[in-house]
């Protein structure tokens, strides 16, 4: 077995060939943990599935965006539908996809006491009847920098991304 220190505090099991994983955002920039922590977490995924795209791994160069800054800016200009995933269109009513996208969005909100609770958001999904809140901005809406190829070699660099690790060290 070769050990392998990840975040302090909140240990994980690595499988045999993985040396990385990530914290997620709200665990890691505030230190706090809480049933709303999770809601975020199953918002993103939520609307992973909806859109088949995953967040961290979202390359549309064109956009420079996260999974959660493409969801909200469709979701603000009414164009909910374009973050559909085109294979399950046909399977599932639109009103479907869109209230799942609204409610992934009611779980990423940015202030984790408008999230709703996980019980709150089963009763949302199992009824359509229910009037959904306006979702408010999402946590951690960044933008990215994307530098073209062309740019790059140029030697014309407009700006750097740079990752930061935050380490919370807490006495034994």
């Amino acid at each position: 077995m070769n050990p392998k220190i990840s975040d302090f505090g909140m240990a994980r099991i690595f499988a045999g060939n993985q040396n990385q994983d990530k914290t997620s955002r709200v665990y890691a920039m505030a230190g706090l943990f809480s049933v709303k922590s999770d809601v975020f977490s199953f918002g993103v995924l939520l609307l992973e599935i909806i859109s088949g795209k995953r967040n961290n791994g979202l390359q549309l160069p064109e956009l420079s965006q996260s999974l959660l800054a493409y969801a909200w800016r469709l979701w603000s200009e009414g164009k909910g539908l374009d973050l559909l995933n085109p294979s399950i269109i046909d399977s599932c009513p639109t009103s479907q996809g869109l209230r799942c996208i609204h409610i992934g969005l009611l779980c990423v909100q940015e202030a984790a006491a408008e999230r709703p609770t996980m019980s709150n958001v089963v009763v949302l999904l199992s009824s359509e009847f229910i009037a959904l809140p306006q979702p408010k901005q999402p946590a951690f809406l960044v933008e990215r920098l994307v530098i073209n190829s062309d740019q790059s070699s140029s030697g014309n660099n407009v700006g750097s991304v740079n990752d930061i690790t935050i380490s919370n060290v807490v006495p034994r």
